[in-house]
């Protein structure tokens, strides 16, 4: 199963640019020096999109936290994402002035949310998903199923537990299922 790759029209520059802003927000916050704050003049950049900034260390997650809404233009949710993972992901501490040189990033640019009522819709390795039953929710972007071979009902049931339910939540009267894509890069 691999990875479906999902074309948002962003460009190598602009993904460029993106990657550029995690490091500098990331690496300015470490040195306690100024934010970046330029404005991109990218159209693309400017739209109101979801992302998360996932970060690894020696292949392993160190940080993940991200919009699923589209609530702020793209560059500025990346960035406040990138701090956000090195510095405020709860799993883990604050990311330290050793760890820089052994990050990897990975940045995920996501499609609106659509909720399904048939599990057999989600594709794995080209859906995320999210889960939400009571006031608990759980959220798994594409690539995670695809990086532990997951087959489409271990996906939901690691979403369940992300979410603090019981693996087969996803089953129940209640249990509301929504998908998405992701341009990850």
């Amino acid at each position: 199963m691999l990875q479906e790759t999902v074309d948002f029209g962003l460009t190598k520059q602009e993904k460029g640019y993106l990657l550029r802003q995690v490091k500098d927000s990331i690496k300015a916050r470490l040195d306690g020096s100024e934010l970046p704050a330029d404005i991109p003049e990218s159209k693309v950049l400017k739209e109101k999109r979801g992302g998360f900034v996932t970060l690894k260390k020696n292949g392993n997650l160190r940080g993940c936290i991200g919009y699923i809404e589209a609530y702020k233009p793209l560059y500025k949710t990346i960035r406040e994402m990138a701090l956000a993972a090195a510095f405020d992901d709860p799993r883990f501490p604050e990311l330290d002035i050793a760890e820089w040189p052994e990050l990897e990033i990975e940045i995920s640019v996501l499609t609106p949310l659509r909720e399904i009522d048939d599990p057999e819709i989600i594709e794995v390795g080209r859906h995320g998903l999210l889960i939400q039953h009571g006031g608990s929710s759980g959220l798994l972007l594409p690539q995670v199923p695809v990086e532990y071979g997951w087959n489409r009902e271990e996906f939901l049931a690691h979403t369940c537990q992300k979410a603090g339910l019981a693996p087969d939540c996803w089953r129940r009267s209640g249990c509301q299922l929504f998908i998405f894509s992701a341009e990850v890069f």
